[in-house]
């Protein structure tokens, strides 16, 4: 995510204890040991009470030989270009203008481009995505790559005119505007390698299509159809135009991509009086981040529906809950482009980064865990009513219907936020009417449906709601994946600047006394002998699982501290290195290896918000990518168990991560880059000689040998 788009306002003035605190006493429970990342690992990171090397063994079941990274260390790069491990190469794909036809014209570094053009090419700011295999054969070859769309960079979108036309005041030309939320969404597109080894995108391919800003979308779940969500355009509640800032991502296990709506709230005005949840959630009252509220000349509300100020009579007659359709997960069917994509509302409302399945067992109900990626905010998780059957998974090659696959499991469970405890412990705390509010809510109402009315007020107001139940303010909660043999799940908690010296108290904004000023209140939190980080600027990343006798609670420890290598040991908990060292994690995914449960941990980082680059660990190196062999951890071989993979080119954010199903590819995103890719080359390796016009892109990375990446 961009420093552009990123809120920095203080959204959440709840009195609910902060993670910092909780961190706090749990550490000093446990008596970690100061020194190297292995004796660190032994005592605390490897596993819930287990030491890391104890744990080791236990996994390395049967004849497999223990996990080990095969690459050697990289150095830190400040360079416009990809750095890779000896031995291996990186290729540019798919980047941001690449159109998804052969017909009519192709993207060229001067072109300007129209809403016509933009609507079928790669949008701009590459960021979550995830591949779905065409058939079982082929599907480390050739298979469906569905790619978020974050957001826009106006400058090198509209380059060629040295920028947007009044972008600042007056009103936007339509057709800018236009072309702008086509930048917007996610792309499905095939790609295909080749013989050699190289890909290439399949243009003409019927599965390809752009999903925009503009795209009309079904609601799904507990809002669909009522009061909440009912528009001019959509006065019966059921539908949505487009999707908005889509940040991370996810799958289900029925071939289906998740596509998560984060910094959404900010192309939205509303220049009379705020509701609760648009406060709660930063609504601008002057004008959007692009001003499209501001074009005319469209049809149907085209953009006035960005403006969500009352003028009508009813909601029917305006737009004032056209962003109550947006904040949600949502369900794209990448094998049918004729479908539209499918909000599922069960899963809350409120700035998503991301959604990932749990561990997947037959007639056990299904998992999803996603994280409100703002300061102090929190860590959410859905749990289906359906059980799963196995005879919905995914079937590459068929056509059937797998929208009504996801209503059966999306639209009917139980939403929880987490609270995190200081002995380690946790608790998911429905979001139900029936949930009672720990020491009454306002105007003296005793469960959230008192609050909230119904599930459907719950879900528009999730924040609020999990405010009043005690939820756990967390460092800005991220990306997150799941350890499919174990069950347990790792989330980055990227940095959190408002956080204060040792001996400060942690401060309150004033909580409302009626329901429509609930608006919340952590403000700051101060740092802690465990902890010593005032402004936390490197982040940690936390992993937790869930009792196997108790779908509400759960075990919990911090996996890894990030840190400049040259930190004093207070902060630098895990004994990071120079060939290790980094800030802000960001992108996670487990890579598992085989059936004992081995497997990768991939970290991706993206070091550019909250505190800028002026850490001492963006001082060494770009973004970039590291690898951890979780179950080695604390083995007594830490160096060669927590590696740097990748680094990304001058002022990128590394983001995007899956391997193929042989693990001979890594794909990642490179987001925003100041000076890349090179023209005239697909070789990610390559600086830019002189100037370019900067593209996000996808980035494939394989070994010269073609044997698996990492080890």
């Amino acid at each position: 995510m961009s420093s552009e788009i990123e809120n920095h306002n203080d959204l959440n003035p709840s009195s609910n204890a902060p993670f910092s605190t909780v961190l706090a006493r749990q550490l000093s429970r446990r008596r970690i040991m100061q020194g190297g990342l292995g004796m660190a690992a032994a005592t605390m990171f490897a596993g819930f009470g287990l030491p890391g090397a104890v744990r080791a063994a236990m996994t390395q079941t049967g004849t497999q030989a223990p996990l080990t990274l095969g690459f050697k260390a990289i150095s830190g790069s400040t360079t416009d270009a990809v750095v890779v491990p000896p031995g291996y190469r990186a290729q540019v794909l798919a980047p941001w203008g690449t159109s998804l036809s052969s017909a009519g014209r192709q993207w060229s570094p001067d072109m300007v481009l129209t809403p016509e053009y933009q609507a079928g090419a790669m949008g701009m700011h590459h960021d979550g995505m995830y591949h779905f295999p065409l058939n079982d054969a082929d599907a480390s070859r050739d298979f469906l790559l569905a790619v978020n769309h974050e957001y826009i960079d106006q400058g090198a979108l509209w380059a060629p005119r040295n920028g947007p036309t009044n972008n600042a005041s007056g009103a936007r030309p339509a057709d800018e505007v236009r072309t702008e939320i086509n930048a917007h969404g996610v792309g499905v597109v095939r790609i295909r390698q080749n013989d050699n080894g190289h890909w290439q995108v399949v243009q003409d391919d019927r599965h390809n299509k752009r999903y925009t800003s503009q795209s009309p979308m079904i609601l799904t779940g507990p809002v669909r159809g009522t009061d909440h969500v009912r528009t001019a355009w959509s006065p019966d509640g059921t539908r949505v135009r487009g999707t908005n800032n889509n940040c991370a991502s996810g799958y289900t296990p029925w071939g289906t991509y998740l596509t998560c709506e984060e910094n959404w709230p900010e192309v939205f005005i509303n220049r009379g009086e705020l509701s609760a949840d648009q406060k709660r959630l930063g609504f601008p009252t002057d004008r959007g981040r692009y001003g499209w509220e501001t074009a005319t000349g469209g049809k149907e509300g085209e953009f006035e529906r960005f403006d969500n100020t009352p003028t009508a009579d009813s909601a029917t007659g305006d737009y004032r809950n056209e962003a109550r359709a947006f904040g949600y997960v949502v369900e794209i069917d990448p094998y049918n482009p004729e479908s539209a994509g499918h909000k599922r509302t069960a899963l809350g409302r409120f700035r998503h980064e991301g959604c990932w399945p749990g561990r997947v067992v037959e007639g056990q109900p299904l998992t999803f865990y996603t994280g409100h990626d703002s300061r102090n905010e929190y860590i959410y998780k859905f749990v289906s009513r359906k059980r799963w059957q196995a005879a919905d998974a995914n079937r590459p090659g068929e056509t059937y219907d797998r929208h009504a696959i996801g209503d059966s499991y999306l639209n009917d469970g139980t939403l929880y936020v987490a609270r995190f405890d200081d002995d380690g412990r946790g608790q998911w705390l429905p979001l139900t009417p029936e949930s009672s509010i720990p020491g009454g809510g306002p105007e003296g109402a005793g469960t959230l449906g008192e609050v909230f009315g119904d599930l459907a007020g719950i879900i528009i107001n999730t924040c609020d709601a999990a405010d009043l139940l005690g939820a756990t303010p967390m460092d800005r909660p991220e990306w997150g994946t799941v350890d499919p043999a174990t069950g347990e799940v790792y989330m980055s908690l990227t940095n959190n600047s408002k956080r204060t010296a040792q001996g400060t108290e942690a401060s309150y904004t004033e909580k409302g006394t009626d329901i429509d000023q609930m608006g919340v209140g952590y403000a700051t939190a101060p740092v802690n002998a465990p902890n010593p980080r005032p402004d936390n600027e490197y982040g940690q990343v936390l992993r937790w699982k869930d009792d196997a006798d108790s779908p509400t609670r759960f075990q919990w420890e911090v996996f890894l501290f990030g840190s400049a290598a040259n930190e004093d040991p207070r902060v630098n908990r895990s004994g990071l290195t120079a060939d290790n060292q980094f800030a802000s994690p960001d992108g996670l995914w487990f890579d598992q290896r085989d059936s004992a449960g081995h497997g990768i941990l991939w970290i991706q980082t993206d070091n550019g918000l909250d505190k800028g680059r002026g850490n001492a660990v963006a001082e060494a190196t770009n973004d970039q990518v590291l690898a951890v062999v979780p179950s080695a951890m604390g083995s007594g071989n830490a160096g060669e168990s927590l590696k740097r993979f990748a680094v990304g080119p001058n002022d990128c954010e590394v983001t995007g991560i899956f391997a193929t199903p042989d693990r001979t590819a890594l794909f990642i995103n490179i987001q925003h880059p100041g000076n890349w890719p090179a023209m005239n080359s697909d070789d990610a390796t390559v600086a830019a000689d002189g100037a370019v016009r900067p593209r996000a892109a996808t980035v494939v990375i394989q070994r010269d040998d073609g044997g698996p990446v990492g080890v």
